[in-house]
C-alpha cells in the first residue's frame, strides 16, 4: 500500500529527507531467531505498508499484540527477496533509519539480511532530552499519550506506529533544535545519542526504585557493586546499566 501522507509539492532538499522512518510487527521478540510479518516505512512524506508470510507461524501471544493472523498473511510473500525489501534497502543504503527501541527493529531487519548504518532510536533521544528525569516511562504509546500528541493511529500496527514515531520525532527535533544551530546539526547530534550508551538516573526496580543513582552510590556502594557483577554475568544485552554502575562507581 503507498500513498502520500502530505502534500505532493517538492518540497526543497531537507537534511530530513534522509529520514526512514520504520516499525516492524513480528512473530516474537526473539531477535534471530523471529521474523518479520509487517513492516512499514515513511520517508519524503511516502509511506509504504506491507504484510508478509514469515518462515515460521505466527504465535497466538504476537497475534494477540498485533491481530496479524497466520491467515491474513497465508497468501502474502515472504519479505527476503521481496521488491519491498530491495526498496528499503536502498533507501537505507543512502538515508538514516529512525524507529523507537531502534536496537529491537535493526535487529529484525539484519535478520532478514537487509543492512542497515545510520539510525536515531527515539527512545534514547527522548530519555537523553528528559534531563529531568520528568518522564515516568519512554515506550512509544505512553509517550503519544504522556505529550499529547495529536496522531490518528493505531496502537501496534506498523503504519499506525509509524505514524506516532513522526510525530514523536517532530516534537523531539523542536527541542534539539534550540541546542543546535540547524535541522542537519541536530539530526548528527541524534545519531550520536543513538549510538551511545544510556547513563540511567533513577533506578526502576528493586529495593531502591525511584531512588537517584548517585545518592545509593553514596550511601550503598555496596549494593551497585553487586548488581554490576550480577549484570556482567547475565550477558542479556544489559550494556547500558554495565555503563551506568561502572559510571557512577568510578565517579
Amino acid at each position: 500500500m503507498e500513498q502520500l501522507l502530505f502534500p505532493s509539492a517538492e518540497p526543497a532538499a531537507s537534511p530530513l529527507d534522509a529520514l526512514i522512518f520504520l516499525d516492524t510487527e513480528t512473530t516474537g521478540t526473539e531477535i534471530g531467531t523471529d521474523r518479520l510479518c509487517q513492516v512499514c516505512f515513511l520517508q519524503t512524506g511516502e509511506i509504504r505498508t506491507e504484510f508478509f508470510k514469515p518462515p515460521l507461524p505466527i504465535p497466538i501471544k504476537a497475534m494477540s499484540v498485533h491481530h496479524i493472523t497466520n491467515k491474513m498473511v497465508a497468501d502474502k510473500p515472504a519479505f527476503i527477496g521481496s521488491e519491498f525489501e530491495r526498496d528499503l534497502q536502498q533507501r537505507l543504503d543512502n538515508g538514516i533509519l529512525v524507529a523507537h527501541n531502534a536496537r529491537f527493529d535493526i535487529g529484525m531487519l539484519e535478520t532478514e539480511g537487509v543492512r542497515v548504518g545510520r539510525h536515531i532510536c527515539t527512545y534514547r533521544v527522548a530519555f537523553y532530552l528528559d534531563r529531568d528525569s520528568k518522564m515516568p516511562e519512554y515506550n512509544l504509546q505512553y509517550l503519544r499519550y504522556y505529550l499529547d500528541l495529536e496522531i490518528d493511529a493505531v496502537a501496534h500496527d506498523a503504519e499506525g506506529d509509524v505514524r506516532v514515531l513522526y510525530a514523536l520525532f517532530e516534537w523531539l527535533l523542536a527541542k534539539m533544535r534550540k541546542e543546535q544551530p540547524g535541522d542537519a546539526e541536530a539530526i548528527e547530534q541524534m545519531v550520536a545519542i543513538s549510538a551511545q550508551p544510556m547513563l540511567f538516573r533513577k533506578f526502576n526496580f528493586g529495593k531502591y526504585k525511584d531512588h537517584l543513582i548517585a545518592d545509593v552510590a553514596r550511601s550503598d556502594r555496596g549494593y551497585l557493586e553487586w548488581l554490576l557483577a550480577q549484570k556482567q554475568k547475565s550477558g542479556e544485552g544489559d550494556n547500558d546499566w554495565i555503563f551506568t554502575l561502572q559510571h557512577y562507581l568510578q565517579k
